[in-house]
């Protein structure tokens, strides 16, 4: 967690609008707020300006000008080493989470013991992290009566995307299939690791935009468009919330920029009750085919299905979006 640094050139500020007679005071006072920053404040809010005060002629308080806030986050978030799958001739211990360590960012290391007698491919399926669903790798072939030490790799562009500065909890499951002939041994339940700082995290999810559609116990909130983010080409970033009891898959349908279809790529897998912030891709080379020089006017509409079965839930009317 990143901490916040309390100024001294605030305390001197503050300070001196006091009058030569109350010096030794400030002496005193500023060395007491020195010894509590040290040991006990991350970060001190100005509740009101001094200058409203000042033209209210009232007396200037200590405990009227700061909030202190108390330290909530540990500087290094870990895990506690824990069995979580013990099923089947299967046995998975999460070991620890290591941040930055992996070629894509953070990793959430464990130990696979294959009991049985097959030969098995262990994956995950449906990760989220505080509640945003995130991209995340994983594929250990683990021979019959053999052990591998494998990780669960996130990509930490995903974090950044999600407003995720630390990890409170992480949520998956497991695929598991005989190596050889692909057949399913084992899909576990979802799973639940929490971390140091599980207890003391507040859960926010940002739903600033304009919101395209609602229903169903779905959210859907455009964010913005992005021209240069991706090599493929513009982005429309959204936030997609599922209330609902199901797994979802929200998809695009008859998509145009400018008046011309075009190919728009959006295949959101979201679990009941988390978030995603996805993009909508769009290719440069079809965009210069209709010469479209500057995405204007974007023409949609959302296909939304249960994963599981695939029936359709919604789908809406077309949508208008003015850039």
């Amino acid at each position: 967690m990143k901490k916040k640094i309390f100024s001294l050139i605030l305390c001197s500020v503050l300070l001196s609008g006091c009058s030569d007679n109350s010096s030794s005071y400030q002496a005193e006072t500023t060395q007491s707020i020195i010894e509590t920053t040290t040991s006990t404040v991350t970060s001190i809010t100005p509740k009101e300006t001094l200058s409203e005060h000042t033209e209210q002629g009232t007396t200037l308080a200590m405990e009227d000008l700061f909030e202190i806030e108390l330290p909530t986050i540990d500087e290094e978030v870990i895990i506690e080493e824990t069995v979580i799958v013990d099923e089947a001739g299967i046995k998975i211990t999460a070991k620890e989470l290591v941040s930055g360590m992996g070629i894509f960012g953070t990793e959430l290391k464990l130990l696979i013991e294959n009991n049985t007698e097959k030969n098995l491919t262990v994956q995950c399926r449906d990760v989220s992290v505080n509640g945003y669903m995130i991209n995340a790798m994983l594929s250990a072939d683990v021979a019959s009566g053999k052990k591998a030490n494998d990780s669960i790799s996130f990509i930490d562009s995903d974090f950044e995307k999600s407003g995720i500065e630390d990890i409170a909890d992480i949520e998956f499951s497991f695929h598991i299939f005989d190596s050889e002939n692909w057949d399913d041994y084992l899909d576990t339940d979802m799973i639940q690791i929490k971390t140091s700082i599980a207890e003391i995290y507040e859960y926010s999810f940002n739903h600033t935009g304009e919101l395209i559609y609602e229903g169903n116990d779905i959210k859907i909130i455009i964010k913005g468009l992005d021209e240069s983010s991706s090599f493929l080409g513009p982005n429309i970033e959204l936030y997609v919330e599922n209330n609902s009891e199901k797994n979802i898959t929200v998809q695009t349908r008859d998509v145009s920029i400018n008046g011309f279809m075009v190919t728009a790529m959006l295949s959101s897998d979201i679990t009941p009750g988390k978030h995603i912030v996805d993009e909508i891709t769009f290719i440069n080379s079809e965009l210069e085919e209709n010469d479209i020089q500057k995405v204007e006017e974007v023409e949609l509409s959302f296909h939304v299905f249960d994963s599981e079965n695939w029936d359709t839930i919604i789908d809406t009317e077309i949508i208008k979006l003015n850039f």
